[in-house]
């Protein structure tokens, strides 16, 4: 049996945020991903840009440099990886955290790692910071399985000179459009509602509106994908039903949580708010000894946390966690 004083779910910037501050209060950590550090950031558009600037997105009181105004994706993977060997900190990739047992003070973490090894961990707390950008929120539509429909978006080479539908109509659906477009795709836009979103960037909207404005990018709005078929989509307009060519879709409808893996780990939520009880100041959840961290935080409200914000959570956390191991040191809560 492996032992850390806390155990955290999730190397993004958030989970490496409280790995860092734990550690200069004492405090030991494991940080296990599924996937590798950021793991999240990493599967972002190959030539995304912020859009912040380089000192919001720093953690560990470690400068960030950008060629730019806004980093771009690049700088950031290595950011992070600067930070995490910076620190130290002890992080296990491609490991899946099966499940949380235990209490408060005795908790057991079981892991499995990319080769199959199992292993299980005794710490006294337990932080989730999973983020939710591997959770697509799905069209629930026939086809949607087919391997032609991508949730993820990296870059435009692939598609060049081939029938591309591009479901969505915020920000990540205008870039995608945008980016299959001038890479030479013959790109359809199809949103469900009467008007493309207000969160569309504001040097982003003009280059999408006078596009479809153009017809050099169709768009359908009030209107909904019905059906994927292999060499074809079923789009419901206003008008009529129409039959439309493709090869490939892109459903940029957004993420959302795990809140399978929430539930499973007495993570509870307000039905009104969908947001997961937590203390305002320590981020405890309602299961004692085990604090949310990052985007969870928000619950189904993805878009009210993100790095610039959620980085100052590991802060929060390490606070409540040292003090109160310093007055329980030999049984937590």
């Amino acid at each position: 049996m492996n032992e850390t004083d806390v155990v955290i779910v999730g190397a993004g910037p958030t989970g490496l945020a409280c790995g860092i501050e734990l550690k200069r209060r004492g405090v030991s950590a494991v940080l296990f991903d599924k996937g590798c550090v950021v793991n999240s950031l990493y599967y972002y558009p190959t030539n995304m840009v912020f859009f912040t600037t380089p000192e919001l997105l720093e953690i560990g009181d470690i400068p960030m440099t950008a060629m730019g105004e806004k980093p771009v994706r690049n700088e950031a993977l290595k950011y992070y990886r600067r930070v995490a060997d910076h620190y130290q900190l002890d992080i296990r990739q491609y490991t899946h955290v099966d499940g949380i047992s235990g209490e408060d003070g005795a908790f057991i973490t079981r892991t499995t790692d990319h080769n199959g090894c199992h292993q299980s961990w005794r710490s006294r707390k337990a932080i989730l910071a999973t983020g939710y950008y591997d959770r697509p929120n799905m069209l629930g539509i026939p086809g949607e399985d087919l391997p032609k429909v991508i949730h993820y978006y990296k870059e435009p080479h692939p598609y060049f000179n081939h029938d591309v539908a591009v479901i969505g109509g915020k920000n990540s659906a205008a870039i995608t459009a945008l980016e299959l477009f001038w890479t030479g795709a013959r790109v359809t836009l199809i949103h469900r509602r009467q008007t493309l979103s207000d969160s569309i960037k504001y040097w982003i909207r003009p280059n999408i509106e006078n596009r479809i404005k153009s017809g050099e990018i169709k768009a359908y709005l009030n209107s909904t994908v019905r059906e994927i078929l292999p060499t074809s989509i079923i789009v419901d307009t206003p008008d009529r039903e129409l039959s439309l060519p493709n090869d490939f879709v892109f459903a940029m409808t957004g993420y959302r949580p795990d809140t399978e893996f929430l539930a499973a780990h007495g993570i509870t939520f307000d039905e009104e708010t969908r947001r997961p009880y937590t203390h305002p100041e320590t981020l405890e959840s309602a299961r004692k000894g085990l604090y949310l961290a990052g985007v969870l935080v928000a619950g189904m409200h993805t878009n009210e946390i993100f790095i610039e914000n959620g980085r100052f959570h590991g802060r929060q956390i390490a606070d409540a966690i040292a003090g109160e191991l310093r007055r329980s040191p030999h049984g937590g809560g």
